[in-house]
């Protein structure tokens, strides 16, 4: 950015690299001969008024032109001096927000590693929650058929019960029968 900047201001604006031309090569001809000052004129002849005034124009143009310059320059160190505290402004800032980072990274980096973790353990729990819920059928039926030949058991316990008590009364009449009879005979 600073070398832009730099580089659009010392080339010079094309009006004024059309002054600076057209007032070089007044100079260089005045110089060479080739034009003096009282040739100026359209006819040739030029009077001492119109000679000095083309003088002291050409003076105001040269100071004009000095002044442009000094200006230029004065533009020129302002915007090097402002450019300057932009790029220390710019590093202390670029320092600041490397601070920042500094502070809010490790809280970053702990929350992205429990986040990972708890993904894996929501992967890991995830078919772990599926099997749960298979057992837990497998078990809910498991216990309903235990209950079921439980009842079944009992049903058939009870029965046994009654017919073993059937029998053994069975018997037991059969028995008293027996002794009764002995008993009525040896009477």
């Amino acid at each position: 950015m600073t070398t832009q900047i730099q580089t659009t201001q010392t080339q010079p604006q094309p009006q004024q690299v059309n002054r600076m031309q057209s007032s070089d090569q007044l100079q260089t001809l005045m110089a060479a001969g080739q034009i003096s000052t009282g040739s100026l004129s359209f006819n040739g002849l030029m009077s001492k008024e119109d000679e000095e005034m083309s003088r002291s124009a050409l003076s105001t143009f040269k100071a004009k032109e000095e002044e442009i310059e000094k200006k230029k320059l004065e533009v020129r160190e302002r915007v090097q001096a402002q450019l300057g505290r932009i790029e220390e402004e710019t590093r202390r800032l670029a320092s600041i927000r490397e601070e920042l980072e500094a502070l809010t990274d490790p809280m970053k980096k702990e929350v992205s590693v429990v986040r990972k973790k708890i993904d894996s353990v929501n992967k890991e729990l995830k078919p772990l929650g599926q099997t749960c819920q298979k057992k837990e059928r497998e078990y809910k039926e498991a216990l309903d058929a235990f209950n079921e030949k439980n009842k079944e058991k009992v049903q058939l316990i009870t029965r046994l019960m009654e017919q073993l008590v059937s029998e053994s009364e069975k018997m037991r009449m059969k028995k008293l029968e027996e002794l009764s009879k002995s008993v009525e005979t040896i009477q």
